[in-house]
């Protein structure tokens, strides 16, 4: 099928879900799916009154460019006020999908001529953290944070602050703009102590919902994006997604992706070209973390290696932007195979907002076809529970609780779950990876250092061969509020390894009693603990130290 109007041109190739794929439509047209959606009729998902209430307060996404406009003028005033005052660097305190989403502008649309450079933090590695802050002379932080309670931007603009007044620039809160919710802590804060701008965004906008929100635009402006051309792109794509039937661009990917999942295809492999590749680690965010859940769910899969095998477990989604396509090789393959395939074209890097908007349509009819309700993330908690619990321990005792050792390698110390220990020898460990299955290669470490980025890089792709299954690769903590409720709550056919390294240097976070690097190995701790204790396949690294060489003694120790 093909569908020719510049906002919705994409081809599905179905193959194999031919069938399923029209058993999904149907499903939609018996539920009246985009009428009900757009009506926010919350009776659509389900008949439980709790979970209706939760709903309820999770659709203020399909309003969000109605609600955005009428602040683009405040927005654009603080834009002009930074750059008269010589403001020359904006850092984005956030965390999850909020976060993600002005990452993947900078990346893909980037920053204009004349306005601040922009860089995002979300992690509290501490030389992450130490490399963001070194030099704060001219620079604005957005703290974002839907809960206003979120550890890690909290640490992070905590150390932010504390740099600030070090550096003379007093008050620090002059620094700060806060995009918030209605009457959350950091709103109330934020107010109480005279941050220059407070944004506060509908409450009823989960964060990975929010790109085309406050916390999408404020970032959008601050970087001289055209926010008028791409709330427009948006806009258009939002009328789209209002038709009822099979040319509706965002519940026609939808019923794709769920009409795979329930096929046994539920490896949803994202092929993007170059310019457009962080746009698969905001699609991954929203899709495993919305359909991940009572056993079931769709795994995302981008960034692997262009020599990848893609087996009968793959839907395939083909991205082109312009005139830039993916990877050829991949796309020949996954097309020789008979692969399902959606292609989609998009048409300039201005309709990434329309991107935004198809896949967060998308993602609410694949989870409402799959029956989850894609607008809760309950396993998110978890890891942050184990994470509460290791650091009062600390707090207690004055050191995180021993972790066990099952084996050590080149000076690796592996721990391995107890739904892993029958491996026991690491080069044993892949072993317990088969077919349908995934592995997830998960790093505490500095998101963008140059050193270990490739080497990570050649972990991932050779697990990957080692074990012929598709492959995730997620930077922690970010992962936790994102991929992680899919690793936890989604069907167990996932198989993980938690890598974490001391840090070269580490300091307090401050008020708190403990240090970054501390926080940093709770959380790596607390999420292999949580891995354990819903049943999966996982082993815990701890490197001697965070350098390419150790990470490729790792890659030989279970790779062989």
């Amino acid at each position: 099928m093909v569908y020719g109007r510049q906002v919705d041109q994409f081809t599905l190739t179905l193959g194999p879900l031919e069938q399923p794929y029209k058993e999904t439509q149907a499903a939609l047209a018996r539920l009246h799916f985009t009428s009900s959606l757009w009506k926010r009729d919350v009776q659509m998902w389900t008949t439980e009154a709790e979970v209706q209430r939760k709903i309820a307060n999770r659709l203020g996404w399909l309003g969000a460019l109605d609600f955005v406009v009428p602040h683009l003028d405040r927005v654009r005033a603080a834009v002009s006020a930074a750059r008269a005052e010589g403001l020359t660097d904006v850092v984005l305190l956030g965390m999850g999908g909020s976060s993600l989403a002005p990452e993947v502008m900078r990346q893909v649309i980037g920053v204009a001529p004349g306005f601040p450079q922009f860089r995002m933090l979300d992690s509290v590695d501490p030389d992450a953290v130490d490399a963001t802050l070194a030099d704060l002379r001219h620079t604005l932080f957005v703290f974002a944070s839907k809960s206003g309670g979120t550890i890690e931007p909290n640490a992070m603009a905590a150390e932010a602050a504390r740099r600030l007044e070090g550096a003379g620039i007093s008050p620090w809160t002059s620094r700060f703009i806060a995009v918030t919710d209605q009457n959350t802590a950091l709103h109330t804060r934020a107010v109480a102590e005279g941050f220059r701008e407070v944004f506060v965004n509908p409450s009823d906008i989960g964060g990975r919902y929010s790109a085309l929100s406050l916390f999408g635009v404020v970032p959008a402006a601050l970087m001289g994006i055209d926010v008028d051309t791409f709330l427009a792109r948006a806009r258009e794509m939002a009328d789209a997604c209002r038709a009822d039937g099979a040319g509706n661009p965002g519940t026609a990917l939808g019923a794709f992706v769920a009409a795979a999942a329930l096929n046994g295809r539920d490896k949803l492999t994202l092929l993007l070209p170059a310019r457009l590749a962080s746009l698969g680690l905001w699609i991954e965010q929203l899709v495993a973390e919305s359909t991940g859940k009572q056993g079931v769910g769709v795994v995302p899969i981008a960034g692997e290696a262009a020599d990848v095998e893609l087996g009968d477990d793959r839907a395939v989604v083909i991205v082109h932007l312009g005139t830039d396509a993916p990877d050829g090789r991949l796309v020949e393959q996954a097309k020789k195979k008979g692969l399902p395939c959606v292609e989609i074209h998009v048409p300039d890097v201005l309709s990434l907002g329309a991107e935004f908007f198809r896949w967060e349509v998308a993602t609410a009819t694949a989870g409402r076809l799959l029956s989850v309700n894609p607008f809760d993330e309950p396993n998110v908690q978890q890891a942050k529970d184990a994470t509460k619990v290791l650091l009062d321990a600390f707090a207690a005792n004055g050191a995180l609780p021993e972790v066990r050792s099952d084996a050590v390698v080149n000076g690796a110390t592996l721990t391995f779950s107890n739904a892993a220990r029958q491996s026991g020898d690491p080069q044993r460990f892949l072993d317990l990876a088969g077919a349908g299955d995934y592995v997830s290669v998960m790093a505490f470490l500095p998101p963008e250092d140059e050193t270990l980025g490739p080497a990570l890089d050649a972990l991932r792709h050779a697990v990957g061969r080692r074990t012929g299954c598709a492959t995730m690769f997620g930077y922690g903590p970010r992962y936790l509020h994102s991929t992680g409720q899919l690793h936890k709550g989604g069907a167990n056919n996932g198989v993980f390894i938690v890598v974490t390294a001391p840090p070269r240097i580490d300091f307090a976070v401050p008020g708190s009693g403990y240090s970054f690097g501390t926080l940093e190995r709770a959380q790596a701790i607390g999420d292999f603990n949580s891995l354990e204790h819903t049943g999966r396949r996982a082993v815990l690294v701890q490197l001697p130290s965070r350098t390419p060489d150790a990470i490729a003694s790792l890659t030989k120790s279970l790779v062989g």
